[in-house]
């Protein structure tokens, strides 16, 4: 086969000298900016007769010459009859388009934060978005928004299941991603993610050593056993012969409050809630409402739940049985920075809805104790965007034992309606005076 010499204009293009010229004009045009002269330089002596050659100049020119595009495009094309750009794409490679692909990579990073920002976890839980900055200010992982996206969901996905059912950590991460038991392994990067997300959930600093990883961890519900979560249930008589069914009847009955266990609530037995008409249970965020109610109430007190603080695994399982047995659900918490924040994250997992906790009913609260203490770090609520502008623009936290005779009273009136009183609503004894 007879190989075919390349033309003398081709020679001349492929000539050694020439190369610093073709990388330098292939990086430029690769820019994706317009480009009128290339610089080049320092160039050798046969690198600058070289360019003199082909530029058909009648000296040498400097080491570090400026070369006009238009020049060369005279000279390449009356060689080769190509242009430029076919020149570098033949000699050097494919041109690029480097300001693109920053458009490109512009435009895929703002959409990652626009989709992380408009989550349904993180827009339920109106706290998160403080961690949600947080993932934008650390910036893309490995500079790709791929691979940044895949990380965020997969941290998404974990929340979204918190709390956990009181599982260990390996056996948690298996069931909720996929059977990937170590992904959320001390140190890993998915495991960081999620730790940095609950301790600005619960407005904590980020752990720092093993010790409080484990703690944050247990916190949210992963842990190595089944009693350690509870919850506490007041007024309580479903039917049915099943352990949780009996304990709750045997502690309404005797007027009391039961503290019930995580192991109870998954191995409830036969335990049903009468379906016509379907039970309100309410919610309180802390103990001693439940105790003012069990005071008063006793033996008739209406069914009332109590998280004591944020909802574990125990007290957001019982809920959704509760629900699931056709229970409507109202919760009410403290209006403090953290209250909102226990609220929000109680109603994105749960079928409750608030209970009194409303603008109006803060500001009908504040009326009555102006001079609370300073509300803290403040987050939307979802169910009222109005509440966290009426309490920015009081400055004060209204705890819940504040408005104990409110509550109380809905819980009176709801007695008072219920079908099936015990003994009909009495007030077994006063309610003392919460100092104000």
């Amino acid at each position: 086969m007879t190989h075919l010499e390349p033309a003398p204009g081709e020679r001349t293009l492929r000539r050694p000298e020439l190369r610093p010229l073709w990388h330098t004009v292939h990086s430029r045009l690769s820019s994706g900016r317009p480009v009128t002269r290339v610089r080049l330089g320092p160039l050798d002596e046969a690198q600058r007769e070289a360019l003199a050659d082909l530029l058909g100049l009648d000296r040498l020119p400097d080491a570090r010459p400026c070369v006009p595009l238009a020049r060369l495009e005279e000279a390449v094309t009356e060689l080769s009859g190509r242009t430029v750009r076919e020149t570098v794409t033949e000699l050097v490679g494919p041109l690029g388009d480097r300001a693109g692909e920053r458009r490109r990579q512009a435009g895929d990073r703002a959409e990652l934060w626009t989709w992380l920002d408009g989550h349904d976890t993180v827009r339920a839980q109106p706290a998160l978005s403080d961690w949600a900055a947080s993932c934008r200010a650390a910036g893309l992982i490995g500079a790709s928004p791929e691979r940044t996206r895949s990380l965020l969901t997969d941290a998404l996905t974990v929340l979204a299941e918190l709390p956990a059912q009181a599982e260990p950590l390996p056996v948690f991460a298996a069931r909720v991603l996929n059977g990937h038991s170590h992904a959320l392994d001390d140190g890993t990067p998915l495991s960081t993610l999620v730790l940095r997300a609950l301790a600005t959930l619960y407005d904590t600093v980020p752990p720092q050593s093993a010790a409080d990883r484990r703690a944050l961890w247990t916190r949210a519900g992963v842990a190595d056993d089944d009693l350690s979560a509870t919850v506490l249930v007041g007024g309580l008589r479903p039917a049915g012969d099943g352990p949780l069914a009996r304990v709750a009847r045997v502690c309404a009955e005797a007027g009391q409050a039961a503290s019930l266990t995580l192991a109870q609530l998954r191995a409830p037995g036969e335990f049903t809630l009468a379906a016509d008409p379907a039970p309100v249970v309410h919610a309180v965020e802390n103990p001693s409402i439940l105790a003012l109610a069990v005071r008063r109430f006793g033996q008739d007190c209406p069914p009332l739940v109590c998280p004591s603080g944020w909802p574990n695994s125990a007290a957001i399982h019982f809920l959704r049985l509760l629900a699931d047995q056709g229970a409507t659900l109202r919760y009410h918490g403290d209006f403090d920075g953290e209250g909102i924040r226990i609220a929000a994250y109680l109603l994105d997992k749960t079928p409750a809805r608030p209970w009194r906790m409303t603008a109006a009913d803060y500001r009908a609260a504040v009326a009555r104790t102006p001079h609370g203490p300073q509300p803290g770090r403040l987050t939307e609520a979802p169910w009222d965007p109005e509440l966290i502008r009426a309490m920015t623009e009081h400055g004060t936290a209204v705890v819940e034992e504040l408005v104990a005779d409110v509550l109380l009273a809905d819980l009176a009136e709801q007695c008072e309606r219920s079908p099936m009183p015990a003994q009909g609503c009495v007030r077994r004894e006063p309610l003392p005076t919460i100092a104000k």
